[in-house]
């Protein structure tokens, strides 16, 4: 049958890969259990190809995959194939993960895009580098356990919307949250122990990511066990970092904490 080619697994059973060439690329387009259905989906990826066809019109009673529904789409569309589901606009391209979630990224982003496939875990969404499952958020410096609209925010509202323009980082370090005060720009610092320390409240944010870090430290010290992430601060040398976290106060309560309180 067009486009459907018997194959034969190591166990020896038969299946049938489908595939379509256009515009001289030859396109794989999956495997199938019966050479019917490899067939049904060459005919399927042709009328994506040669009709106006557009990726509202998938359906999921389609025997071909949505992601390669896409793909077709855009190779059509724009000449560029792309093996994951980008569709090409000016200056951005879209992302789909199904119909209904579709991100939006900068065109500088399409070289990491097209080489690294986007999965969903729950709500979380993440690729594979280097072994690795990667957050997509970290990718514009949203730090892990970062809350939505309390330290970042998508500036027209759409979560989905990650072209650089788009992203405001309310709060860039662990444990700092900005706050206004008669006007004026203050930074408040707490850490978990077994329950919230406030550890004190700062004129500046580097200021308070270093009083994180300094908390950190005076906890682990006396609390054996206890783990944090410590803020990386690129914005000043390591000269004045140590100067400020000498000089920096936190909290009485830290320098009293006793394992003996937590066991």
């Amino acid at each position: 049958m067009p486009g459907a080619f018997k194959a034969v697994k190591k166990n020896g059973s038969v299946y049938y890969r489908s595939s379509v060439t256009f515009r001289n690329k030859h396109i794989s387009l999956g495997s199938y259990d019966r050479e019917t259905e490899a067939e049904e989906a060459y005919k399927e990826a042709r009328a994506v190809l040669y009709t106006e066809q557009r990726i509202e019109d998938y359906s999921s009673s389609l025997l071909l995959r949505f992601d390669k529904f896409v793909c077709l789409i855009n190779f059509r569309d724009n000449g560029v194939y792309i093996k994951n589901p980008v569709y090409l606009m000016n200056r951005y391209f879209l992302y789909y993960i199904d119909p209904d979630t579709v991100f939006k990224f900068d065109i500088d982003d399409l070289f990491f895009y097209s080489s690294h496939y986007i999965s969903r875990r729950g709500g979380h969404f993440f690729v594979a580098d280097y072994g690795m499952q990667i957050n997509i958020n970290s990718r514009y410096g949203i730090r892990r356990h970062a809350v939505l609209n309390r330290d970042y925010r998508f500036i027209n509202g759409d979560r989905f919307d990650y072209r650089y323009e788009n992203i405001d980082i309310i709060n860039r370090y662990f444990g700092v949250q900005k706050f206004e005060k008669n006007g004026k720009a203050l930074y408040r610092v707490r850490i978990l122990v077994n329950g919230s320390y406030l550890v004190g409240t700062y004129e500046s944010e580097t200021e308070a990511a270093i009083a994180y870090n300094k908390a950190a430290d005076l906890i682990t010290k006396r609390l054996p066990g206890k783990k944090y992430e410590l803020n990386y601060i690129d914005t000043i040398s390591p000269k004045e970092y140590a100067e400020i976290y000498t000089d920096l106060p936190v909290s009485e309560k830290l320098y009293d904490l006793r394992a003996d309180h937590y066991r």
